[in-house]
């Protein structure tokens, strides 16, 4: 579904990530791990059309990305959730889900049902500015933002972080439900060994920049994180 290869991004003169190759197959809950600077949402970034890249490929469902600003790579079925949730804090639950009205694949007019049906506390809070939610509930309305424009493929950096654990585990079983009933592929940064380990089917780590190891997420074992994801 979504295939970048020698990929190579710069910020002024350092180099940030260097001749990457990443595939997230359909179907898939693709975990990208890697300790902290080693170009995770950098990658993501380049991805959604946030960073500009110095060469490579990034192809979504065989299209060539680069082109497209990040409005037309969202209107091609990719919902992205960013680190730190980035919703808009001074408007309501309501407007910040309305936001992505009318991007998405399917141009959706009026908020999915489905988002209610996962996080029932947005329904309750939709008049609610988005600022006075808890950290839990912003990323659970960060994920329903992505989720209104119907993607494909949902892309979320640290989805678990700052979050308490009944979150996390209700955000794990959601990211499941997406995958397995709505058909939804997923790529993830996630640092949390648990949590990767029970929702991703593949794993690739990042390390300076480079993709150093991947594999289904049984591959997964105490060596590789010894070697690559230790701190």
């Amino acid at each position: 579904m979504l295939a970048v290869s020698a990929l190579n991004q710069s910020y002024g003169g350092s180099h940030t990530l260097w001749d990457v190759d990443l595939d997230v197959p359909v179907g898939s809950r693709t975990c990208l791990m890697g300790r902290n600077g080693m170009g995770k949402t950098t990658l993501l970034k380049c991805v959604m059309g946030l960073l500009p890249v110095t060469s490579g490929r990034i192809a979504f469902e065989g299209r060539d990305l680069r082109p497209l600003p990040a409005e037309e790579r969202a209107g091609l079925g990719i919902g992205y959730v960013p680190q730190g949730r980035e919703i808009f804090p001074q408007l309501t639950v309501e407007e910040n889900l309305k936001v992505g009205l009318g991007l998405g694949k399917g141009k959706a007019k009026r908020i999915p049902d489905l988002i209610f049906e996962l996080f029932p506390v947005l329904k309750q809070m939709l008049h609610r500015r988005g600022g006075d939610l808890s950290g839990g509930q912003q990323q659970q309305l960060a994920i329903g933002r992505a989720l209104v424009l119907q993607p494909s493929l949902l892309i979320l950096d640290e989805p678990t972080e700052g979050i308490q654990p009944n979150i996390v585990h209700e955000i794990g079983d959601i990211i499941l439900r997406l995958n397995r009933d709505a058909g939804v592929t997923v790529l993830l940064v996630e640092q949390k060994l648990p949590f990767a380990r029970r929702i991703a089917s593949e794993f690739r780590i990042l390390e300076k920049g480079r993709c150093v190891a991947q594999g289904g997420i049984e591959a997964l074992t105490d060596s590789v994180v010894h070697d690559h994801l230790s701190v």
